[in-house]
């Protein structure tokens, strides 16, 4: 049985952003510039959720910047492999990218109500974790493994779905532990499913 994710959507939303490489290309702008862009954003994004803790008004402006990310995660890729702008260097950038993004967007986490710093960090470890094994898939095998229900892609939408629910000033502290703890079992399967594909002869 095929779990969904919502990176099966990639196809679909690359399409729609297919005019807008063209025109990046044309004024000059890398995917090195837009994946740093991405970055600084995600910084951005992490200073927006403190700022909410004090007006939740910010909250709806990350739900709209984690949109712009995945706008500027999907392009960097799209510009290199279109116009043959696809460096080692650049590849490093992209995935050391998403972890340090990660990082930056969700350690304020620990800053809401009865949330502990300590499930935080295994949030991010977990993510990284993630990560390593989809990059171990195209070391090995050629393939860079997106499966499983907590991607990258996934992630950003349980993260602007609560940033949805803070920003309309929601009570989340009787539900955002066992939300958690199910991020954290699907962030298990999904890497164990991607270490499964990477080994399986």
């Amino acid at each position: 049985m095929k779990i969904p994710s919502t990176y099966a959507l990639k196809p679909a939303f690359q399409r729609l952003l297919n005019p807008i490489v063209g025109f990046l290309r044309r004024v000059g702008v890398t995917p090195n510039g837009l994946t740093w862009s991405a970055l600084v954003l995600s910084g951005v994004m992490g200073w927006m959720f403190v700022q909410g803790q004090e007006q939740s008004a910010w909250y709806c402006i990350i739900v709209l910047s984690l949109l712009l990310r995945m706008i500027l995660n999907a392009l960097d890729g799209m510009m290199a492999r279109s116009h043959d702008m696809a460096t080692k260097g650049g590849a490093v950038l992209n995935e050391l990218g998403d972890v340090v993004s990660d990082a930056l967007v969700m350690w304020p986490l620990a800053l809401l109500p009865g949330m502990h710093a300590g499930w935080v960090g295994v949030l991010l470890w977990l993510s990284a974790v993630n990560e390593l094994s989809g990059v171990l898939g195209g070391w090995l095998n050629g393939e860079r493994r997106y499966d499983g229900p907590m991607g990258k892609s996934d992630r950003t939408l349980a993260w602007g779905v609560l940033c949805l629910f803070l920003g309309f000033e929601a009570d989340v502290s009787e539900w955002l532990p066992i939300a958690l703890c199910v991020v954290f079992l699907c962030l298990i399967l999904s890497t164990a499913i991607r270490i499964k594909k990477t080994v399986k002869p």
